[in-house]
This record gives structure tokens, sequence and C-alpha cells, in this order.
């Protein structure tokens, strides 16, 4: 498969703690990729740096290169990356309004007036992130009414709308149940057939899941990456064994 995001060499601080550590890393056009370590060892300053949200960090600073099909982020506009880069979040983000203005509020926000085409555009997002069936007779209720685990799905609609090609997850279950948390699995594993994805979790059991490689992050470096079920029944590397398996973390 062709690299869809290419890393090189990246070093991240806030002030004067480095986070990241001279990390290189690629992720393959429709893959998932799976991150997991201990808290504090880097994940989610990597994956944010993908999309450019550190730098909303008035103490933040980074080193190194990040490619995107080829093409250095840090030449190119901040709000179209993060337009073409979706993001979920751990807590759902519903915004206060219906769960329809959630879906469309992004490409409305981009120009798309045509209530036909916004509608169309709502229907096929839901149906992409495996809520439309739940939620077809509630468009027009207020998205806080949903479910934790339907919000996190409608985040997910929302981002879907803006038409990325990388969806970025940041421990996207923390606080679903475990019904919720299987549909946004089934949800992932679907979406990569059109999409890249970069999956943050602490959950090491999600990773084996539904991950197609997985990475392995300790206090800002990258141990290693493979295969997901090579890197959990042979690791290399002492440490990431200890993790999986529990003795740590």
């Amino acid at each position: 498969m062709v690299d869809k995001i290419t890393v090189h060499n990246l070093k991240c601080w806030f002030g004067k703690v480095q986070s990241v550590k001279n990390l290189s890393l690629a992720v393959k056009e429709n893959e998932i990729l799976g991150i997991i370590g201990p808290s504090n060892s880097g994940k989610t300053t990597f994956l944010r740096s993908l999309n450019r949200l550190n730098e909303l960090n008035p103490n933040y600073r980074q080193q190194g290169e990040i490619l995107i099909d080829g093409k250095n982020i840090a030449h190119g506009n901040p709000e179209m990356l993060r337009k073409r880069m979706g993001m979920v979040f751990a807590l759902p983000l519903s915004l206060p309004m219906t769960v329809l203005e959630n879906v469309i509020y992004g490409p409305k926000r981009h120009g798309i007036k045509s209530k036909k085409e916004l509608e169309e555009l709502a229907e096929r997002c839901l149906r992409a992130a495996s809520l439309w069936d739940e939620v077809k007779d509630r468009l027009k209720e207020s998205a806080l009414k949903l479910s934790g685990g339907q919000q996190q799905r409608l985040c997910l609609a929302r981002t879907l709308a803006v038409e990325p090609d990388i969806i970025l997850f940041d421990e996207p279950c923390s606080g679903l149940d475990p019904i919720s948390t299987a549909k946004v699995e089934e949800t992932m594993i679907e979406l990569k057939k059109k999409y890249t994805l970069v999956l943050v979790t602490n959950n090491v059991k999600q990773a084996s899941r539904v991950s197609d490689r997985t990475a392995f992050f300790l206090m800002g470096e990258l141990i290693e990456v493979a295969i997901t079920e090579k890197l959990f029944l042979s690791p290399e590397d002492k440490r990431t064994e200890a993790y999986i398996t529990g003795r740590f973390g």
C-alpha cells in the first residue's frame, strides 16, 4: 500500500518539556493504524501534530517533517489541512442544535446552500457513521438528547460531512459502554475502505480488534510498530510485551 502520511524525525515540545522524541513513522493509505501506550507517552501530541492543532498552544514548538501524500503540511493552510483531516475526540462534542444541523454545519460554512444537497449529504454521512437507522425520525430533535454512543457517531458523521480523506481518533470510546464501543469499532472497520484512520487508544484490546498495524509509544518514543497480530503475539521489544500483557501502564 501507498504511504498516506510520512513522518520524519518529529520532535515536539511544550515549553521545556519534550513530549515526542525523534519519531519517524508512516501510515498506509486505507489502513487503521492503532497507537497504544501509557499516559504521557506522546500519543495525543503526535496525533494533534498531524493536523497542526498543537500549534494553537503558544508554548508549543516542533522540529521534523510531516508529509501528507508527499507534501509538507507546514507549507499549507492549517484550516484547509483540518478540513482534509477530520478528528473525533474522546468526549462527544455535539453542537447545541438539531441532529441534522450538526451534520450539515461544516458543509454550510463551506458554502453549500442547497437544502436537498445538504439533506442528501447528511443521510449519506449518517449512514456511513452507522447512525441513520437510529436517528432518521429524530433529525429535528436536539442532538443533546442522543445517548453518548449516538453522539459520538454523530460527531463522526459531522466529520465525514466535510469530506476528509484522513480521520484521526483520540480515544473515541473512552467514555462509552461496550455496546456503543462495538458500534464505533464496526464503523471504523467499514470506513477504512474509503479513508485512512489513525486511532489513539488506551484500550489495548480495542487496538487488537480494529487496527491493521499498531504502534507502541513509551515516554515520547516509538518503541516499535508492526502488523497488529505480530505485535501482540510476538513483539520484538520486552517493553511492548510488558505493556500489552498489563505488567505496567
